[in-house]
């Protein structure tokens, strides 16, 4: 089996599937990689770009967490995803259904040439 080793020294399992999703200033990662002995397990990703020090010329990271589900937590997981989605869906209504935020940025029909 393959790893791929970080600068950090660190060795990462092999990807053997991968979907991104980007959403604002994420991104989510959802690997499928494979352990020692061959067994899969879900490897999500949580990848947030920050911005600091001088705002002319800022310096550029990316925050990370990670959690790792194996196959045997999988329908724990999902239900628990489920129900935790759900409470927010009746909580709030779904994101479609609530009024969208008023845009504070400027728009170039009104700047003045």
């Amino acid at each position: 089996m393959k790893e791929n080793f970080t600068p950090s020294g660190h060795g990462e399992k092999e990807i053997l599937f991968s979907r991104s999703i980007k959403a604002g200033k994420r991104i989510y990662y959802v690997d499928v990689k494979q352990n020692s002995r061959g067994d899969m397990y879900l490897s999500l990703t949580e990848s947030k770009k920050i911005a600091s020090g001088d705002p002319d010329m800022p310096q550029v990271n990316f925050e990370k967490h990670k959690i790792f589900v194996y196959p045997e937590d999988f329908e724990k997981f999902t239900a628990g995803l489920a129900d935790a989605i759900k409470y927010i869906y009746d909580q709030n209504g779904p994101v479609s259904q609530r009024p969208e935020e008023e845009r504070k940025d400027i728009q170039l029909d009104e700047i003045e040439f």
